[in-house]
């Protein structure tokens, strides 16, 4: 498994919101917006509500490969952005779980295996 860098692990501390991106059985791409968890082992949770019964869960038992990216605009004038692009395997979890109670009890964890990150000299 890959491992964050602490600008990475920083920045996506930071932030709540990532696209989610899994692959159906026909080869369609789907991105969806998701919450993400960073954890201390290196693995990204992923949660949401009656996840177990979305398309996303659905192409994931088919094909673990999945793609996570998290990314904002830091300023307009002058343009600088900044994000962490993860692709990785993702693993199938069903039970009870401290992420909070609005959530289902399926939760994605995704094993990075590639990192790409850009602009992160911004996230002190």
């Amino acid at each position: 498994m890959t491992e964050f860098s602490e600008a990475e692990r920083a920045y996506l501390s930071s932030q709540r919101l990532g696209r989610l991106a899994t692959v159906d059985t026909k080869g369609q791409p789907q991105a969806n917006p998701v919450g993400f968890f960073p954890q201390a082992d290196g693995t990204i949770l992923v949660g949401g509500y009656a996840l177990g019964t979305t398309k996303k869960w659905r192409n994931l038992r088919s094909n673990p490969r999945v793609a996570l990216v998290v990314d904002d605009i830091v300023s307009l004038k002058p343009w600088k952005v900044r994000g962490v692009d993860i692709r990785g395997e993702a693993e199938l979890l069903t039970g009870p779980h401290d992420l909070g109670p609005h959530f289902s009890e399926e939760l994605i964890r995704i094993h990075p295996q590639k990192i790409h990150s850009w602009g992160l000299e911004e996230t002190g």
